[in-house]
């Protein structure tokens, strides 16, 4: 009698087939005596198409509970079975398991969505072609015997280590499989600490996973680790390689032979059978967390993952997110109320060779405009006292980095005379004026038109730009420094392969001397010459409706402040200016002291106090539609199915869910974006009632007002 078996296949959870795995048979003319392993790879059919699928283990997501044996009237037979490639551990199905229930997605869907797209769409003999260039690359990349001598010459510099990295790395060897969070200021040597901890687990034979927030931060640390253990033993995983490169290096990995994997945050699901250490680089960074599909946040995932492998969890930052670091809080030092630590805090306050950060000091906007003239806001993009320090850092032969936040020309063209304004035609947002290719963007939906000769409205020829973007900030900083050598780095100048690593070069070798960019460039780059920071435009946070932007901005203006000052010669002179309205802020007032502990305290009482995370949890039930009104009507229909529920959180009053809203940006690309908020005490209440509450849904999907699109956001990182 044929066997039965399990498989997974991509079906969103509000699919009518997606409750869990699908039945096949086993492919015809199988061995009857060796049943195919959970996490093995196969070829089925799915209506007229042949897809990729994952057997899946019997008891995970589907099973029937009646125990029975699954009818095989009508069954169809898997198709093929990708039998050269070992079958995904035990361990990788139940990270993907846990993903799935927690985020409230099918099984399927999270698992075929993490695999590398290539590997879905390749059968048996493309895959055995596949795994024969990998092995035959991997001989060619194998290095020759080499005398004794030739390979102790050949050991990479390691650098001294302070006295507070030789205790981090005390603290660390004592090998306990836990969550540590390492507190580090900028330039303290966070790196130098996952470069040694690497060491120790390589040693051991074991595999190393660091991630990245950005895939702009991989080539600078990618070069640290190649330079230390040899490119042959690093693999990346991002999604800026080619299709063909990121199969290619999930398949090292998976295989075991990928000592080291480095990528974003996809490369938390990369199968690694010797896995040793997970290193989580700016676990800070709100690019943790997936956006679309499977919302998942692969900082979290590293928590969980470092548990059900016991191995050690090391997430490193200088401005922790307030959920580490109340997680983080050692006995004694408990705050709001908890009684210990979930995560082992290592800190190192100092910087390497007792370098001082830079003075971050604050320009008052309201005394210039005293001073010169409300009119200067205008005509300079900075004040004039920083244009004079601008001057004489570039005197000194230093460089000068200015962060403005937004790119483009200006984010948006005006009509002098009739008001007219470069509003997106699909989207409730701005076009954006790119004067470099003369074009109006939209960075929501990435429509692009070319910028009309006058006013659609009007006629008239006078057009002009408002606001400034770092396009224009480049262009007025070239015309007051003319002597100055500028670069401008971005998204928009980025966006051809190895771009990002050529300006960067720039930067290291001298050949800038005033830097513009965005975030982008203020974090993870060891600028050596930078001795003056200067942020503009930084209050635009400060009274944001999301709950999260102080803690961003403070994160952003730490990290832009530490690029300033790294070259120990030069420390004592750094400074970081912010040209703002509001100097008496208590952020800004943090700032200036590099007190992330005070900013973090207040922080957290204005949460506690206002019921937000990390005291309460979240979820957001978003939905798109062609109109607002059917939107809104399916998150009426979906209010009443949650109140008919027996039994639930929110009959108990432990859960508030809040009427819909339109999202930030309500219209993208013509469609409308509406959410709703659900708010629980604990994790738990909110797991279950979401369960229940989606089954009721998925149950009465035929019933519910028509839309194109919705899907649950567990613990949104915006709001």
């Amino acid at each position: 009698m044929p066997t039965v078996v399990r498989v997974l296949v991509d079906l969103p959870r509000h699919s009518r087939l997606a409750a869990g795995a699908l039945d096949y048979l086993e492919p015809p003319g199988s061995e009857p005596a060796v049943p195919l392993a959970p996490g093995t790879l196969v070829r089925v059919p799915l209506g007229k198409r042949q897809v990729c699928g994952l057997v899946w283990p019997h008891g995970e997501h589907g099973e029937r509970s009646d125990g029975e044996a699954p009818p095989m009237d009508g069954l169809k037979a898997i198709t093929e079975v990708l039998s050269a490639l070992p079958p995904l551990s035990t361990a990788w199905l139940r990270l993907v398991a846990f993903a799935a229930a927690y985020y409230q997605r099918s099984p399927g869907e999270m698992a075929l969505a993490v695999l590398p797209p290539e590997l879905k769409d390749i059968d048996a003999a493309q895959l055995e072609r596949r795994l024969r260039r990998l092995h035959k690359g991997l001989k060619a990349a194998a290095p020759e015997a080499a005398p004794e001598a030739a390979v102790a010459d050949a050991r990479p510099f390691r650098p001294d280590l302070s006295p507070e990295q030789a205790e981090v790395l005390r603290q660390l060897a004592l090998g306990e499989p836990v969550t540590s969070l390492l507190h580090g200021v900028t330039g303290s040597g966070k790196t130098e600490i996952y470069l040694r901890e690497a060491e120790r687990v390589l040693a051991q034979g074991r595999q190393v996973l660091v991630l990245v927030p950005e895939i702009n931060l991989t080539p600078q640390l990618e070069a640290r680790f190649a330079q230390r253990f040899g490119a042959s033993r690093l693999r990346a995983l991002h999604s800026g390689l080619t299709p063909a490169q990121r199969l290619q290096n999930w398949l090292a990995a998976h295989l075991g032979h990928a000592d080291l994997v480095l990528g974003t945050r996809l490369a938390i699901f990369a199968p690694l059978p010797r896995l040793g250490l997970i290193v989580v680089d700016e676990e800070h960074d709100p690019s943790y967390k997936q956006q679309e599909g499977a919302r998942y946040s692969a900082r979290d995932l590293a928590v969980y993952r470092g548990r059900l492998e016991g191995v050690p969890v090391l997430l490193g930052s200088a401005t922790p997110s307030l959920e580490t670091w109340l997680n983080a809080q050692p006995l004694g030092e408990a705050v709001q109320g908890r009684a210990q630590s979930r995560y082992r805090r290592l800190a190192m306050p100092s910087r390497i060779g007792a370098g001082a950060l830079p003075a971050v000091k604050l320009l008052n906007l309201a005394e210039v405009v005293a001073r010169h003239g409300r009119s200067v806001l205008y005509e300079m993009p900075i004040a004039p006292p920083l244009i004079e320090r601008m001057k004489q850092c570039l005197a000194r032969g230093e460089q000068s980095l200015v962060l403005l936040n937004r790119r483009g020309y200006a984010p948006v063209l005006h009509c002098t005379s009739c008001g007219w304004k470069s509003q997106c035609s699909q989207c409730s947002a701005w076009r954006v004026f790119h004067k470099i290719d003369r074009t109006l963007r939209c960075h929501h939906c990435g429509s692009v038109e070319p910028v009309m000769r006058s006013c659609p409205d009007c006629g008239d020829m006078d057009i002009q730009p408002l606001g400034r973007g770092t396009e224009r900030l480049e262009e007025q900083l070239g015309a007051l420094l003319p002597e100055a050598r500028m670069a401008r780095i971005d998204a928009d100048t980025t966006r051809t392969r190895g771009s990002l690593e050529e300006q960067l070069a720039q930067v290291h070798d001298g050949h800038v001397d005033v830097l513009v960019g965005t975030q982008m460039v203020a974090k993870g780059h060891d600028f050596r010459r930078i001795t003056l920071v200067i942020a503009l435009n930084a209050d635009a946070a400060l009274f944001s409706q999301d709950f999260r932007a102080p803690e961003r901005l403070f994160a952003l203006l730490m990290q832009a402040a530490g690029r300033a000052g790294r070259d120990a010669e030069q420390a004592a002179a750094s400074e970081m200016w912010v040209q703002t309205w509001h100097p008496s802020h208590p952020l800004y007032q943090a700032l200036q002291r590099h007190d992330y502990v005070a900013f973090a305290r207040s922080q957290l009482e204005e949460r506690q106090i206002a019921g937000l995370p990390p005291y309460t949890h979240l979820a957001l039930l978003r939905v798109e539609a062609r109109d607002q009104a059917s939107a809104q009507a399916f998150l009426q229909a979906a209010t009443e199915l949650a109140e008919g529920l027996d039994g639930t959180a929110l009959s108990a009053g432990e859960l508030l869910l809040y009427p819909p809203v339109p999202a930030q940006v309500q219209r993208v690309a013509n469609v409308e974006r509406v959410q709703m908020l659900l708010e629980a005490s604990s994790r738990a209440v909110l797991q279950r009632f979401l369960s229940a509450w989606l089954d009721v849904l998925q149950a009465q999907r035929a019933a519910l007002p028509k839309v194109l699109r919705w899907a649950v956001d567990v613990d949104p990182v915006s709001i």
